[in-house]
């Protein structure tokens, strides 16, 4: 079987594949026309986030059985259309999870104790030891809305803090010992923060706008991991301005591209201002998150260390070993 590989990846994956038995050819820097021309050839396809796979890619992809998505979400893939023409989809939750789970507990201890403010502060010579008095964690509710891979590895990060914590997804009976499931009504009315933990789909896309924030019945602390376009940005920029939202731990953004590479580095109009050097078309809501005290922002990168680069190659060798071999 022949593979062609359209993302780098950890060595293992090429290497354990070649050791199966499998043809594995790799292409980079092609475009998705030129990748497209090419694919009829080719028995599985592996890939990051490069380009989206839609029905016209399928259709040329005549004998391919398989795609291997080296991340956790498959929303740049036409999934009911593979299916459809029989094509197996393997991702990788298992293979970042960890990550993910220490990424959020990172970030929520950082917005609780402001350590990023405080750390500016001192190293601009401010000593302001009022100014920085911390939250503990301990006491607090916390409530998750998905409660897959990314969700119960979060739970197991507060299993040591005297936390208690909810969650809220579409499937039934997920809790766990580390988490009680609830209805999302009962999330929102007891939850004092909120973690996000789902893939983009149509449910979730725009989930998080003014209607869904109101509805919380106390102030809560916003954790994103998940997708950036679950977050209305300037319904968020309301709450946090208005103290609804008390501060938000943001590693993906609405204004990310689809193939989460540099969001600055573009042609989109409102980010020319990189390269002019100026602020002035970024959007608003954008420029209020970088220079909001109480918020942190990190470039997709919750499930992206050195020990998941491993684990997420490892998995999908895993995966096509156990459907192929």
């Amino acid at each position: 079987m022949k593979i062609l590989h359209i993302d780098s990846n950890h060595t293992l994956l090429i290497n354990q594949l070649n050791n199966l038995g499998f043809t594995n050819h790799e292409d980079y820097t092609a475009s998705k026309s030129e990748i497209e021309a090419k694919i009829n050839g080719y028995d599985g396809i592996i890939i990051r986030s490069r380009f989206g796979i839609d029905k016209q890619f399928l259709d040329a992809a005549k004998i391919l059985k398989f795609i291997g998505r080296v991340g956790a979400g498959l929303e740049n893939i036409d999934c009911d259309y593979a299916e459809e023409k029989g094509v197996t989809l393997f991702n990788a939750p298992e293979g970042n999870r960890n990550a993910v789970g220490e990424h959020a507990l990172g970030m929520l201890l950082s917005l609780f104790n402001k350590l990023n403010k405080s750390d500016k502060e001192v190293r601009q010579g401010k000593w302001l030891r009022e100014a920085n008095r911390g939250l503990e964690l301990d006491g607090k509710t916390v409530g998750l809305i998905g409660y897959g891979n990314m969700g119960k590895a979060f739970a197991k990060k507060l299993r040591g803090f005297d936390v208690k914590v909810l969650c809220y997804d579409i499937k039934p009976n997920v809790g766990d010992e580390n988490c009680t499931q609830v209805s999302l009504e009962e999330l929102q009315e007891k939850a004092e923060v909120l973690s996000l933990h789902t893939q983009q789909t149509p449910l979730t896309l725009n989930m998080v706008d003014s209607v869904f924030i109101d509805n919380f019945k106390k102030p809560f602390w916003l954790i994103n991991t998940a997708r950036g376009k679950s977050v209305v940005t300037e319904d968020l920029v309301v709450a946090l301005d208005s103290g609804k939202i008390l501060g938000a731990g943001l590693d993906v953004l609405e204004y990310e591209k689809s193939s989460f590479e540099d969001l600055f580095k573009t042609d989109e109009s409102k980010f020319r201002w990189m390269r002019k050097g100026k602020k002035s078309n970024l959007p608003e809501a954008f420029q209020y998150l970088m220079n909001a005290d109480n918020v942190i922002l990190t470039p997709h990168v919750a499930g992206w260390t050195i020990e998941s680069n491993v684990k997420l190659a490892q998995t999908i060798v895993d995966k096509i070993k156990a459907k192929f071999c």
